[in-house]
């Protein structure tokens, strides 16, 4: 990448980040206006928002990427996988951005995006296929199936009553994907 595209991918990102954490318009125009940089550079760095979403959570998305080997190295893969959907709810959460974008997932449309995507769907996809050989999660679940159905949890409110709603429809939820196995004593 030419030095120019690499530092204008700097500005864009820092911007998103700083738009995204902060109240108000956190539009990609905004962004743009607040990089100092075109609509059109954005969109050649960023097709969509979800992918420059994506790339603002790198860290978070790295972490639960690379938790994987570890969770299936020292958890039953239910409790891998409940561990796993559970820390990713918490960031989905606490970034409703990320949540949003995390939610498209299974419909991305560009190359880019499925390259985004494509490091968290893999990881979601061991710990499916983990439970998928030891025969502790429904038959047939797919990595997308199980983001499409933990998509509302993110929407709930934040509040105390909040919280606590989401951690019961979370147990609805891993009793459901993981039929007789109780995953929240992990």
């Amino acid at each position: 990448m030419r030095s120019d595209a690499l530092s204008n991918r700097i500005r864009i990102l820092e911007a998103a980040a700083e738009v995204l954490a902060g109240p108000g318009d956190t539009s990609l125009k905004s962004i743009a206006r607040r990089a100092g940089v075109g609509q059109g550079t954005l969109y050649r760095h960023f097709p969509n928002r979800e992918c420059l979403v994506l790339q603002v959570y790198g860290d978070e998305v790295e972490d639960l990427v690379n938790a994987v080997p570890g969770l299936l190295g020292t958890l039953s893969p239910q409790h891998g996988l409940c561990a796993w959907l559970r820390r990713l709810l918490y960031v989905g959460r606490c970034a409703p951005e990320f949540a949003e974008a995390m939610s498209g997932a299974g419909e991305v449309q560009t190359e880019a995006c499925r390259q985004a995507y494509r490091p968290l769907l893999d990881a979601l996809s061991a710990l499916v296929a983990a439970n998928a050989a030891a025969g502790t999660i429904a038959p047939g679940t797919t990595a997308e199936d199980v983001l499409t159905l933990l998509g509302p949890l993110w929407r709930i409110g934040a509040d105390g009553e909040g919280e606590d709603r989401a951690e019961r429809l979370f147990d609805v939820l891993m009793r459901g994907l993981c039929p007789g196995n109780e995953p929240r004593d992990q």
